[in-house]
């Protein structure tokens, strides 16, 4: 009897955990895009038909860095070599002249690790 009590009690408390991560996540990728908009949106899009002024960043976790089709890189991120991971994005975000020198890139640092979390679970969250 103790087992199925056990059982009985731990199953709903697995759910309710569940359900407050997936909220939680809703939550990181929500502020995610209110911080992008703050700080990335006047140079980037996630929109196809907005023209923007940086590559659009739909799908940008998991692309090769300096590959979306169409935009004129500067020859240092073309050949950087590396693929955007979250924590590639991460440091890009911190010190994107320190990741790759020489990129044509300006922009005022994301150091806050918080708010670079929720950029990149929004980002995480585009696909193409």
């Amino acid at each position: 009897m103790k087992s199925g009590f056990m059982f009985a009690a731990v199953v709903p408390a697995f759910f309710a955990i569940t359900a407050q991560a997936g909220e939680y996540d809703a939550l990181k990728i929500s502020a995610g895009e209110d911080f992008f908009d703050k700080e990335c949106h006047r140079c980037h899009s996630v929109d196809a038909d907005r023209a923007s002024y940086g590559p659009l960043l739909n799908g940008v976790v998991g692309r090769k860095a300096g590959s979306f089709e169409g935009y004129p890189y500067s020859e240092v991120l073309q050949n950087a070599g590396f693929v955007w991971t979250e924590g590639a994005i991460r440091a890009w975000m911190e010190d994107n002249d320190g990741l790759v020198p020489g990129t044509k890139m300006r922009h005022v640092g994301v150091s806050d690790p918080t708010v670079q979390d929720f950029i990149v679970s929004y980002l995480a969250s585009l696909t193409e």
